[in-house]
């Protein structure tokens, strides 16, 4: 007999964490709608990949257009359901998604067209190869709740416009936003069956993994991720996987100290600190330390913390309590180990259970958990360093590797130090701002993840590269072919000198040797 509990719905809640406003009741979908509608994305996809690239592109428009006429009321829902400003909503979310779907517009034909394969070997040079890059099928997107529509859009264009059909299962946190992301796809005629979304918690994601998906675009924590790759594995399914960041910030002797302490408020405190690209860990040149450290701590003190929807706010709260007290406690360690609070440190429960006040610390080291746990809050940890090496060797010192930034007058000189850095992306003079650049991929090294997201790689993740080869000699036997003998093995040794002997006299011996071998009957 079935109990209440194995009877009672999943059920998942959308909460405002500005006000803890309980937005809207979703039942989680169950293995069951997983297998479903990853059914019926299969069935749906053979149409849309038959449509051809010109009339995806036209689809991918008609969802630009309309996403820019409700561009505040998206921003809006953002708001509501991730706290973020709504000008942050704007720029980090809205503006991103129109941007990658320009980008798709007007590059996802070129890129996706097929590519012809010349060939450089004299014995296939009667032949013509080609690549195509044809659709996975179903692709599988697991979004997560800090940027929970600039994060599955861009993913979900690319692989719609490839030809995929895309079964969504966003955080449990933000599965409003993804709604509206579904409504504006419809409403531009991607069909139902080819744009699902299917809310819940993690069972419902550990269906869609399981499910028959083709391929798998997960973004998400370490732990997670591995677990994940370790799924995936069973089947060889293909997977990306951005897996968060410890990004680091170095601050040369030359650099503008106004800019940089700027740019280390904004990119450390930006979305409450939720951001994987954040500035996680800052490094300064000794010289400078003590008046960046002033300057980020005035800027610090002058923003305002409150509720997103209040134009005003620069800083709004954090996602949930789990969030805020991993922050809390990473401060406590740093503080603990002899690191200084020169702004914030504590909550703001005035304003409400999830905001935290902006802060700096200084004095930090790689002993303390702010500088080696990805923190994922709004906190910015300064530390000094001597000379470039040793910056370089700081930055290195982390097992993530997504994204870094080097700030300098001399663009030549923080150019050179942006190859030493082992991360997936580098700005010299700008963060976090990568992501909002449809050309540039995006994705990490070492524990940061596999694959890439966004232009011209994020694209071609969503294609199988398939090659194809044409004979223009069909009736002629080929001289490599059975019939060997020591003959033929003479006559190839001399075609291998004609090609790729050193200097022109040996060449030629070995042209002389190879020559009976076009007058070989193969059996």
């Amino acid at each position: 007999m079935a109990t209440n509990l194995q009877i009672a719905a999943r059920k998942i809640a959308s909460v405002n964490p500005a006000t803890g406003e309980v937005l809207r009741e979703l039942e989680c979908a169950g293995e069951a709608d997983v297998r479903d509608a990853v059914t019926r994305a299969r069935v749906a996809q053979a149409a849309w990949a038959e449509i051809g690239v010109r009339r995806r592109i036209a689809v991918l428009r008609e969802f630009q257009h309309r996403l820019h006429e409700k561009k505040s009321e998206i921003a809006e829902a953002i708001t509501r359901e991730a706290g973020k400003p709504v000008a942050e909503a704007l720029t980090t979310e809205v503006l991103v998604v129109l941007d990658a779907a320009r980008f798709l517009i007007e590059n996802a034909y070129r890129l996706l067209r097929d590519e012809p394969v010349p060939h450089g070997n004299l014995a296939t040079r009667l032949k013509r190869g080609r690549l195509l890059g044809e659709p996975y099928g179903v692709v599988g997107i697991i979004s997560p709740w800090n940027y929970p529509f600039s994060i599955p859009a861009t993913e979900t264009l690319a692989a719609l416009v490839a030809g995929n059909a895309v079964v969504l299962k966003p955080s449990e946190l933000t599965p409003l936003v993804a709604l509206e992301l579904a409504s504006l796809l419809h409403q531009s005629a991607v069909p139902h069956d080819v744009f699902q979304v299917v809310p819940g918690d993690g069972a419902t994601g550990a269906a869609l993994i399981h499910s028959q998906i083709d391929k798998l675009v997960f973004t998400g924590s370490v732990a997670t991720g591995k677990r994940i790759a370790a799924a995936a594995a069973e089947r060889l399914l293909p997977v990306v996987l951005e897996l968060g960041g410890k990004d680091p910030m170095l601050v040369l002797d030359d650099a503008d100290v106004d800019v940089a302490s700027s740019a280390a408020v904004w990119g450390a405190f930006v979305n409450a600190g939720q951001t994987c690209l954040s500035v996680e860990r800052c490094y300064v040149h000794r010289s400078l330390y003590e008046a960046f450290l002033k300057s980020c701590v005035e800027k610090t003190e002058r923003l305002c913390v409150g509720h997103g929807l209040d134009g005003e706010t620069d800083v709004g709260p954090m996602i949930h309590e789990r969030q805020l007290q991993i922050v809390e406690a990473h401060v406590q360690d740093a503080v603990a180990r002899g690191a200084r609070v020169l702004a914030g440190g504590q909550r703001l429960r005035e304003l409400g259970e999830n905001f935290y006040v902006p802060t700096v610390l200084a004095d930090v080291t790689h002993e303390m958990r702010i500088m080696r746990e990805e923190t994922f809050g709004p906190v910015l940890p300064v530390m000094a360093f001597e000379n470039d090496d040793e910056a370089v060797r700081l930055a290195n010192d982390s097992e993530y590797g997504l994204a870094a930034s080097v700030w300098t007058r001399n663009r030549a000189r923080g150019e050179r130090l942006a190859r030493r850095f082992q991360a997936g992306a580098v700005m010299v003079n700008d963060v976090v701002s990568c992501f909002g650049i449809s050309e540039a991929p995006h994705g990490g090294m070492k524990a940061s993840g596999l694959g890439r997201t966004h232009g011209r790689f994020g694209l071609e993740e969503m294609v199988r590269v398939k090659y194809v080869d044409s004979d223009l000699m069909p009736g002629m036997k080929k001289i490599w072919w059975y019939g060997y003998g020591e003959k033929f093995a003479r006559q190839m040794a001399g075609f291998l000198d004609m090609q790729f002997a050193p200097g022109l006299r040996p060449r030629l011996r070995g042209a002389l040797r190879a020559a009976g071998v076009i007058r070989r009957k193969p059996l």
